[in-house]
C-alpha cells in the first residue's frame, strides 16, 4: 500500500517565521494583504484534500477562530499530551500520539489519499522522515526578526523541484515545490 499524498500549504514571513514567539498569526490576516476575490490557490488545495493533520498548538490557535475552518475533512491532531477536543469537535477531530510514518499507514488504511500538514513542529517532522510529497509556501512581505519557524534540523538535506511562482499585487509570492526522493 502507498502512503497518501502528503502536503503543506502555508504562509510564512519573509524571515521564515509561521507565528510570533507567543503563536500570534495577527500578521498573517492583516487587512493590508487581503486581495478582493483572491484566496491564494487555498479553496482549490483544500477541496484536493480528504484529512487535515496538525499539531496540538496550531489546534488550539485555530480553537480561537471564530467558525471552525476545517468542515467536511477528517482532523488528526498530533500530541504526546494526550488533549481532548472541545464537546462540538469531538466527532470532527482524533487526537492521536505516533511517528508520522505511522500515522500515514493508518491514514491509508482508512482510505485517505491526501493528507494537508499544518503546524510547524509537526511539518518538521514530516519533512525530517522523508514523507513530505509538496510544499506550497507563500511569503508575505513582512519581517517578523523572531517567533517560530517553519522550519528547523532535518538530519539530511531535502531536495525541491520548483513548479511554480506566483506574484500577487500586494507583495506575497507563492512559491510551489516537490519533494525529490533519493
Amino acid at each position: 500500500m502507498t502512503h497518501p499524498k502528503v502536503s503543506v500549504f502555508i504562509g510564512l514571513s519573509q524571515d521564515g517565521f509561521i507565528a510570533r514567539p507567543n503563536g500570534e498569526i495577527d500578521w498573517l490576516t492583516d487587512e493590508r494583504y487581503a486581495l478582493p476575490g483572491e484566496d491564494f490557490g487555498y479553496q482549490t488545495f483544500y477541496d484536493s484534500i480528504d484529512t487535515l493533520v496538525t499539531g496540538r498548538m496550531t489546534f488550539e490557535k485555530v480553537l480561537t477562530f471564530d467558525a471552525w475552518p476545517y468542515e467536511g475533512k477528517r482532523v488528526i491532531v498530533l500530541s504526546s499530551t494526550g488533549i481532548e477536543p472541545p464537546e462540538a469537535l469531538r466527532e470532527k477531530v482524533t487526537v492521536l500520539a505516533m511517528p508520522p510514518a505511522e500515522l500515514l499507514k493508518t491514514v491509508a488504511e482508512q482510505g485517505g489519499r491526501h493528507i494537508y500538514i499544518d503546524g510547524g513542529v509537526t511539518i518538521q517532522r514530516f519533512l525530517r522522515d522523508g514523507l513530505v510529497d509538496s510544499l506550497t509556501l507563500t511569503r508575505l512581505p513582512v519581517l517578523l526578526g523572531e517567533g517560530l519557524p517553519l522550519f528547523g534540523p532535518l538530519g539530511s538535506d531535502v531536495h525541491l523541484r520548483h513548479t511554480e511562482t506566483r506574484t500577487f499585487a500586494n507583495g506575497m509570492v507563492q512559491s510551489r515545490y516537490e519533494v525529490l526522493r533519493g
